[in-house]
């Protein structure tokens, strides 16, 4: 396994515009560009630093990035990043490790920007990309209505449920199909995630979409991040390969 630490993904250069990338000794059977949870407040690409190692190990290249977030950042630029990021990635990643089957995904704010990347096309195509070049979608815990912080910053009571162009929900339905989607949540998630969530998935069921699945946790809110398997390693490190290993089947 080799770390590639710090890497700037951007032109200005930026620690809040870097990335890390965990590759694997041999074969490449995947990317997986995560992004990192945290209110869009907190958090680092530091943070996945056991998943990206557990899967480096399995064969599967692991892109950890970071991001603008709140109280510098505005909407959508944590989205923005996001996209160049994942531009970066498909670009680069072939050289890297011979590989260019790129799945994102991103936990809590992190699955919040990863559903807004699949849903709402214009983040992609801004940096020359579509959903075309996503092989897969795993989102976990995210908001699909209208995030709590970005209704803080906007200046609206953050429990509100709202859904317009801030919200993934909104986008539903707009294009004819999308990559194979896991969406994860846990059944006693932060108040209103798991209907929401719920709510996404029968929208999705609703307009006829067919390559998706989720997955209900047993806890609260992310906690298999930090919940160590027999192995040693992190339930969300296991959860992350079995949607890549099975994302075809989907």
């Amino acid at each position: 396994m080799k770390i590639l630490k710090d890497i700037y993904y951007s032109e200005e250069r930026i620690a809040e515009k870097s990335l890390d990338v965990y590759l694997p000794d041999g074969e490449c059977k995947a990317v997986f560009l995560y992004i990192h949870g945290g209110g869009i407040m907190n958090g680092s690409k530091n943070d996945q630093h056991r998943e990206g190692e557990y899967l480096a190990e399995r064969g599967y290249a692991f892109v950890s990035i970071n991001y603008r977030m709140y109280p510098g950042a505005r909407f959508p630029e944590f989205i923005e990043d996001s996209a160049e990021a994942v531009a970066w990635a498909k670009k680069n990643m072939p050289s890297l490790c011979g590989c260019d089957k790129l799945f994102v995904g991103g936990s809590s704010a992190g699955g919040y920007i990863s559903m807004m990347l699949c849903f709402d096309k214009r983040y992609l195509e801004a940096v020359g990309l579509s959903n075309s070049d996503i092989a897969g979608y795993w989102h976990d815990a995210g908001q699909p209505t209208f995030h709590f912080n970005v209704l803080k910053y906007e200046g609206y009571d953050p429990r509100r449920v709202i859904v317009d162009e801030h919200a993934p929900l909104y986008f539903v339905g707009l294009e004819k199909e999308y990559p194979t989607m896991r969406f994860v949540v846990s059944d006693n998630d932060m108040k209103g995630r798991y209907e929401q969530t719920m709510l996404m998935l029968g929208t999705l069921e609703h307009f006829g979409y067919q390559h998706f699945d989720h997955v209900v946790m047993h806890g609260g809110h992310c906690h298999y991040f930090g919940t160590l398997s027999e192995d040693g390693a992190t339930l969300a490190s296991h959860m992350i390969e079995d949607y890549l290993k099975n994302a075809d089947r989907i």
